[in-house]
């Protein structure tokens, strides 16, 4: 990675927090113990971290009870689970304009099983207005599914009123914090969530592999199980466990992955979210600012600093946007990413669509200087 610039932590997040690789290699190395299975010491260790780090998650969501804490390979993952395993023939649910096909392609899905949605209202820059999503509910309606922050332009969505909404008309609110979890202060209480997914890989700081989603009492006991196996619990029945996190995680679990994941969130609670947040949004701020000095480029989505996350799409109107992002990597060493970036949704709704975009997404890792450089590869690839 010398002499290169990685602006690609949208799709995953670079450098890990600092004793992530070490602690998954101690693991690895010295007593790779399954838990739920071994009735030995090193067992029991291990599965005091995997408690731990459900309390962390449990701490970090504002939930309810570290038992709520479900550990999945992904986001991807984990709205498949709520999708097939609680929507029904007959339901309904409403999404924005801006999300992801981890919702969209398994909602697409289950339309061949009766399950019908809608797309709210989304304006040009991503903004969603709660009062359009209240227009929007149906008799039939039983969830609203959206991302907290977009993995496109960054727009932050209004959650905490749409979650009021949601409880006063009586139906489950699922939040996609891919792009939000580990930058922005998320609650699951008073943002009124029912159903939180999240990946370990991205502003958390961990590992590819681990995620899972947090859920509430009362949206469980209304959610079937989607994957049933073993447990290493109640081994004596055909029937899966009602008991939590039990009845959601069949098969032999990630632990590597949540080891990683239990070093990168010791790390974010010692450095703390506000810090973490303030250093990337110092960064987009003077980002946006530098991208300003060009006519020939569009901001996709929000062009200030607020509502947002550290995650910028740049469309090159006098440019190919794949050649842009081929020569500022081979030129300059600027890592990034170019296309639709799984959501062709929210490329119809900015107006990039089918052209995408090549997208700039800043960690607290990153600095001015990089910044610099970039601008001025822009400068000199586009002759101005």
């Amino acid at each position: 990675m010398e002499n290169k610039i990685y602006f690609d932590n949208g799709s995953t997040s670079w450098p890990k927090a600092p004793r992530v690789a070490g602690a998954m290699s101690d693991l690895l190395t010295n007593g790779a113990f399954n838990i739920n299975r071994g009735n030995y010491e090193g067992a029991y260790e291990v599965e005091g971290i995997v408690l731990d780090t459900r309390e962390q998650l449990a701490r970090l969501f504002h939930a309810a009870d570290s038992r709520c804490v479900i550990f999945t390979p992904g986001i991807t993952y984990s709205l498949n689970y709520f999708i097939k395993g609680f929507l029904q023939f007959g339901d309904h649910v409403l999404v924005s304009g801006l999300e992801h096909n981890a919702v969209m392609r398994p909602l697409r899905q289950m339309e061949a099983c009766g399950v019908t949605y809608d797309v709210v209202r989304t304006q040009k820059d991503g903004t969603v207005y709660p009062e359009d999503v209240e227009k929007a509910i149906r008799k039939n309606t039983k969830a609203v599914i959206m991302l907290h922050a977009s993995n496109v332009c960054g727009t932050v969505l209004p959650i905490r009123e749409i979650g009021e909404i949601c409880r006063g008309h009586h139906i489950f609110f699922v939040v996609d914090t891919a792009q939000s979890a580990g930058t922005i202060e998320v609650n699951m209480q008073d943002d009124g969530i029912d159903f939180l997914a999240f990946t370990g890989h991205k502003g958390l700081l961990g590992p590819q592999g681990i995620g899972g989603f947090l859920i509430s009492e009362e949206l469980n006991s209304q959610m079937k199980p989607y994957i049933a196996g073993g447990t290493g619990s109640q081994s004596d029945s055909l029937d899966m466990p009602l008991d939590l996190p039990d009845k959601y995680e069949s098969g032999t679990m990630n632990l590597p992955g949540i080891i990683g994941l239990h070093a990168a969130l010791s790390y974010i609670e010692e450095i703390g979210l506000a810090k973490i947040h303030a250093k990337k949004m110092e960064l987009t701020r003077y980002f946006l600012e530098r991208v300003k000095e060009f006519p020939g480029i569009r901001i996709a989505g929000k062009t200030e600093v607020g509502d947002r996350v550290a995650v910028v799409s740049l469309d090159f109107v006098n440019a190919d946007n794949a050649m842009m992002a081929f020569e500022l990597e081979q030129e300059y060493g600027i890592m990034t990413r170019v296309g639709l970036h799984c959501a062709p949704l929210a490329h119809q709704t900015l107006g990039t669509y089918p052209q995408g975009t090549v997208r700039f997404a800043f960690s607290a890792a990153n600095t001015m200087e990089e910044i610099d450089r970039c601008v001025e590869g822009f400068r000199e690839l586009l002759s101005v």
